[in-house]
């Protein structure tokens, strides 16, 4: 069921900034013909689909409205000065702040330039997963959950994200394709924060849209740990040729009907012309049509390393003002 038919019915971080993140090149994708985008009529005959319209946990799911915010790492700027710039363009702040941590590094109990109305959402990462199960890890995870526990305001916490890449220590593909140990591992960490009284975390589960490699031994659902360990189920994607619906529908297929749904990292390649601005209203569009989604965070930055591409929100004047159409949208709340 679409958004705006339920409306019409009711309704990187201190430490290692850039520790987990990485390009998603070109060369690395193959991307579909393009198809044209444009939104869908509701078809009021259709049966609609059930989703969920509340959960979340401690950040709960706003029903009828979207979290809008970014990871913002901008060159030259000081994450500070750079969440201050965003803020002036667009008139409010980030409803979600999102920093990466290393899986060594001090979680976060304050960061200063979080404004008071926004909530952090903390990108941790992960070992190879027998450091996890083994045991070895307990103290690690336990002192990270009482640093997020310290900090007595909702929270969201997205372990080793994007599992299903051949990217990371904590990947299925570099795991000798053990996808039971990745959801192991994950409700290891789980349970120790819950026996560490981090009640104040929701847990955002999140994998990429895009399998690779693409085998059904690595679908994103192998690595689902379980409804009673998830709050938001998150995925990430970045589009090249890709329209939201061909990156994104089979996720929200999947999840919607037990999950808030969370877009968790996700920009465009500008491909030239008013491509990266029309694929932003096509996005903004597809969110609206699915009422599942409570939150979208931007990958907004310009410092990746070894990536030619601007991710940030203002590459250009069009690709901004796009962006600020969005987030000035009623239903993507300030």
């Amino acid at each position: 069921m679409k958004r705006r038919s339920l409306l019409g019915l009711g309704a990187l971080a201190v430490a290692a900034p850039l520790a987990g993140c990485r390009q998603y090149r070109a060369e690395e994708e193959e991307p579909p013909p393009v198809v044209s985008h444009s939104p869908r009529t509701p078809d009021p005959s259709a049966v609609p689909t059930p989703i969920v319209t509340s959960g979340g946990g401690p950040v709960p799911m706003e029903y009828g409205a979207v979290m809008l915010g970014a990871y913002v790492d901008l060159r030259g700027l000081k994450p500070a000065a750079g969440i201050d710039l965003r803020r002036r363009q667009l008139g409010h702040p980030e409803r979600i702040v999102h920093r990466y941590y290393s899986w060594t590094d001090q979680l976060p109990v304050t960061l200063s330039y979080v404004p008071p109305e926004s909530t952090l959402m903390v990108s941790w990462r992960g070992p190879a997963y027998k450091k996890v199960n083994g045991g070895s890890s307990d103290k690690l995870i336990a002192r990270a959950a009482r640093r997020l526990a310290e900090r007595k305001r909702p929270t969201l916490l997205r372990w080793g994200w994007d599992m299903n890449r051949a990217f990371y220590d904590w990947g299925g593909p570099d795991n000798n394709k053990d996808t039971a140990g990745y959801v192991k591992a994950y409700r290891r960490i789980h349970r120790i924060f819950r026996e560490e009284g981090a009640s104040n975390v929701s847990w955002v589960w999140s994998p990429n849209w895009n399998s690779r490699p693409d085998e059904a031994w690595n679908a994103f659902t192998r690595y689902y740990p379980g409804d009673e360990y998830v709050d938001w189920a998150g995925v990430s994607g970045y589009a090249q040729a890709q329209t939201p619906s061909a990156m994104f529908d089979e996720f929200y297929e999947t999840y919607a009907t037990r999950k808030p749904i969370m877009i968790t990292e996700v920009s465009a390649v500008d491909r030239g012309g008013t491509t990266k601005p029309d694929w932003i209203t096509s996005f903004r569009e597809w969110v609206k049509e699915h009422p599942a989604v409570g939150a979208v965070v931007w990958f907004d930055t310009d410092t990746h390393p070894g990536s030619r591409e601007k991710w940030r929100i203002d590459s250009t004047a069009a690709s901004l003002a796009a962006y600020k159409a969005m987030s000035s949208d009623p239903v993507f709340t300030g």
